[in-house]
């Protein structure tokens, strides 16, 4: 057997376990965009009224 075709399946494993938490970590971020969509206009923070 030639040493090119060896496959080192905990390397592969490791690849596809990250893919796979990628794929979720986007889907997370996606939600949160569409829960809380941050805008790019800063709303000025409303100040208490002075005291007198």
């Amino acid at each position: 057997m030639s040493d090119e075709k060896l496959i080192d399946f905990a390397a592969e494993r490791d690849k596809r376990i990250h893919d796979l938490h990628e794929k979720r970590l986007n889907e997370v971020r996606d939600a949160f965009a569409q829960a809380l969509p941050l805008s790019n206009a800063k709303k000025k923070p409303k100040n208490k009224p002075k005291k007198r």
